[in-house]
């Protein structure tokens, strides 16, 4: 005689219609749950016998001493940063950590939060730009769903479209802006910007705080002066030099992170210009090689390691009732890559 398969918790959100977290509050007796959606989820338990597994509970209450942390490049310095307070605040808690990078490719960030899941670290903890991508955020709302069924808990530095997750932000709009008013307080009028992929929403924060700045005081920049590149040293070396080859017609490039913007340097100086010279250079991040490099890299300063301490601290909380944002502002420092421009 065939076994019957056993109903999982999926199965039941899934006759529902609704998400495998709201299935998991009503069946474990929450009180926050609507009563109709409460009304669905028990009508489907109902309709198919579902029991709980007894060992996957156990498995779920078990103390892990472990946190996961997906990034996108733990070789990029600004990831590297966030990381070592990360790394900090776990270690003063007894927690370990297990890190994957996904290099910037959307599906595995998804395929992470399974494999943790899996393991059953206490918190998933995402750190760098979420994509401005509806299957991205349909594979990670489900993932990270079955996770918080479980009991985990999810926090995130950026922002990430489409999930409902607690949010360390580092102002990039904000700060931005910032950059812009700065420059344009230097007396530039003509810029060009080598950003990242479109689909980051960094890029999106970044790049639209300082066109909008711009714009406030009747500046754009022309389409064939933005040229997107990967956030990378290789990146800004690229998008530099296809800046250089479509002519460069700007007093100032601003890089939408610094290691886009050490590339960028060393594309200009192969091509025979000078920083500040014939053209000023800014960055985004601070990280901290850009304060040593010739000349010095005029960037917006985010707290890095702060912020891998808050996030830390945010996903050890218990969870509440709505998401929670804490906002890190973005500080401007001005160096020898930017100069003023004769009025």
């Amino acid at each position: 005689m065939r076994e019957r398969p056993q109903v999982t918790l999926d199965d039941v959100a899934q006759e529902a219609g609704v998400s495998a977290a709201t299935a998991s509050r009503v069946l474990n007796g929450a009180t926050h749950v609507r009563a109709d959606l409460r009304d669905r989820v028990l009508t489907a338990a109902d309709r198919l016998a579902y029991t709980p597994n007894a060992h996957a509970q156990a498995l779920a209450r078990a103390s892990s001493r472990a946190v996961g942390v997906i990034c996108h490049d733990i070789g990029d310095p600004y990831f590297a940063g966030i990381a070592r307070g990360v790394v900090r605040a776990a270690d003063e808690e007894g927690l370990q950590v297990m890190l994957g990078s996904t290099f910037r490719d959307p599906g595995r960030e998804a395929s992470y939060v399974s494999t943790m899941r899996g393991q059953r670290v206490r918190a998933i903890l995402l750190i760098g730009s979420g994509f401005e991508d509806r299957a991205w955020q349909r594979a990670m709302r489900r993932e990270l769903a079955l996770y918080t069924a479980a009991g985990g808990r999810v926090a995130a530095v950026s922002r990430h479209p489409g999930l409902r997750v607690d949010a360390v932000l580092p102002e990039n709009r904000a700060g931005g802006a910032a950059l812009a008013r700065a420059l344009l307080g230097l007396g530039h009028r003509e810029f060009a910007v080598l950003t990242g992929p479109a689909s980051l929403t960094t890029v999106t924060d970044r790049l639209g705080g300082f066109q909008e700045a711009l714009a406030e005081a009747g500046v754009t920049i022309a389409p064939d002066q933005i040229v997107e590149g990967a956030f990378s040293r290789d990146g800004g070396y690229d998008a530099a030099t296809e800046l250089l080859r479509r002519g460069l017609r700007a007093t100032c490039v601003f890089a939408l992170t610094d290691v886009m913007a050490v590339g960028a340097l060393t594309a200009l100086r192969e091509h025979g210009l000078t920083v500040p010279g014939e053209v000023s250079l800014a960055g985004f991040d601070d990280i901290p090689v850009v304060a040593d490099l010739v000349p010095p890299l005029t960037t917006v300063r985010l707290p890095l390691e702060e912020l891998g301490r808050r996030v830390m601290a945010m996903a050890l909380r218990p969870a509440g009732p709505r998401s929670r944002v804490e906002r890190v502002t973005g500080e401007v420092v001005l160096r020898a890559s930017t100069a003023p421009r004769p009025g």
